[in-house]
């Protein structure tokens, strides 16, 4: 005798994901959970809001079209932190042409990170659709810099894998490395290396040549 679960595979991830999607829809499936879809922890409820970070849109709202990696304009920021947490590099990476952009900051907070993310994606303001980020505190002034891109900011789920972009960097700065000597020189040959590098996944173009091929053929149609 053949069982349905012979037949059909379902990952528990999809199957709250259908029940999240089903609650914001006004459905009652949430409901039947056993914790009535509310996490259990031994901490406090002041305790879990506590550095929460405010108005934030869940990447479930983001356009499906950024899910594709069809189009350049998308980026994904990131921090990759020095040894003992001191100092940190910004990085912005486009999904679809892999161009990245690098910034060295003083520290891992929302104030410096804002002020990085913008002073990276200003020059290509045109070309910046969406912002992705995980759910660190150092993102926390996401309104600021959808404000000032006019773009939209979307935050990775809570407790869900965030598909990071920073492997190729750390070939340059591994994890060991401090970073307080590492100067603006050494960032942009680095973000250079990376843009010239022939990828696999762009038809061994490199990311310089997608990003920039498309950002030119849209002045030209204009």
């Amino acid at each position: 005798m053949i069982l349905l679960t012979d037949l059909i595979s379902i990952s528990h991830e999809t199957i709250y994901k259908y029940i999240y999607h089903n609650k914001r829809s006004g459905g009652n499936l949430h409901k039947h959970l056993r914790h009535k879809n509310k996490k259990y922890t031994k901490r406090s409820a002041s305790y879990r809001s506590r550095g929460q970070i405010k108005n934030r849109i869940s990447i479930d709202f983001r356009p499906a079209i950024v899910e594709d990696k069809s189009r350049v304009g998308d980026w994904e920021v990131d921090t990759i932190i020095g040894k003992n947490h001191h100092q940190a590099i910004v990085t912005l990476v486009d999904r679809n042409s892999k161009f990245t952009l690098m910034k060295k900051v003083p520290a891992k907070q929302a104030r410096v990170v804002t002020d990085a993310i913008i002073h990276l994606l200003k020059p290509v303001q045109a070309h910046t659709l969406t912002i992705t980020s995980d759910n660190g505190k150092e993102f926390s002034y996401h309104e600021e810099v959808a404000k000032v891109l006019d773009t939209e900011f979307y935050f990775a789920n809570p407790y869900q894998s965030w598909h990071r972009t920073n492997g190729l960097i750390r070939e340059y700065f591994p994890k060991k490395m401090p970073f307080i000597d590492i100067t603006d020189k050494q960032i942009i040959e680095v973000q250079n290396k990376l843009n010239r590098r022939p990828r696999k996944i762009l038809g061994y173009k490199t990311p310089a040549e997608v990003f920039f091929d498309t950002i030119t053929k849209s002045y030209v149609a204009v």
